[in-house]
């Protein structure tokens, strides 16, 4: 994938382009850099990417490997892979993608699986994720894969997980009511709720949940 992006600023900086490409190994210390930045504790250190897993994802489905560049610096990434899974499956992080390795991947799977997305706090402001999500809308167009699919995080919910359940957190979070780091990104982005799933990863922020989302290819 090799797409430009022209004309933006970041607090009244403006910056010449954006470049959306596969990354190689040459990113590997720059994406283990901005995963460092990106997710502080309490977010398990054992869930940020090696130079192994980063391997693995290069080998078994480079198409489901982006990043982006910001004036010729790699400021964040995105890793899918391919699998079949339902909406009522209960599912951990670890299990569907093997631990951030991918070798669960489905050639023929017909939906493509978030494993990650992570970008460097410093260039938050400029919609780097968004840019990214939309690459990877467009990876399913490619493909004729039926939707994206993954599991996010709720960072917010412990705040709140006394008076709610997930699912009215969610549903808060929606509407507007509520914000959370990730899932109001999420909405924002086109994603679609599909449901909390219990036990998705070790995150205490989260409660240990993760919600699941769509974007179905509006062209099947």
């Amino acid at each position: 994938m090799d797409k430009w992006i022209y004309g933006f600023e970041k607090k009244g900086h403006p910056f010449h382009h954006l470049y959306i490409r596969n990354y190689k190994e040459q990113d590997f210390r720059r994406l283990i850099e901005i995963q460092k930045e990106a997710f502080p504790p309490p977010f398990p250190s054992e869930l940020l990417w090696d130079e192994g897993q980063l391997n693995d994802h290069i080998t078994i489905f480079p198409e489901g490997c982006i990043c982006i560049e910001v004036e010729g610096i790699v400021a964040g990434s995105m890793t899918a892979m391919r699998t079949n899974i339902t909406d009522e499956q209960d599912h951990t992080w670890e299990e569907i993608t093997a631990n951030g390795t991918i070798h669960t991947h489905n050639k023929d799977g017909k939906d493509l699986y978030v494993v990650d997305i992570c970008v460097d706090p410093a260039y938050r402001s400029l919609g780097i994720g968004r840019q990214l999500t939309q690459a990877m809308y467009e990876t399913v167009v490619h493909l004729n894969i039926d939707r994206l699919v993954g599991g996010g995080r709720m960072p917010g919910y412990h705040k709140h997980a006394d008076e709610l359940s997930p699912g009215q957190y969610v549903n808060a979070v929606l509407q507007g009511d509520l914000e959370d780091p990730i899932l109001t990104f999420l909405f924002k982005a086109g994603r679609s709720p599909v449901r909390p799933v219990k036990n998705y990863i070790e995150d205490e922020e989260s409660c240990h949940y993760g919600l699941l989302t769509e974007w179905k290819n509006p062209f099947l």
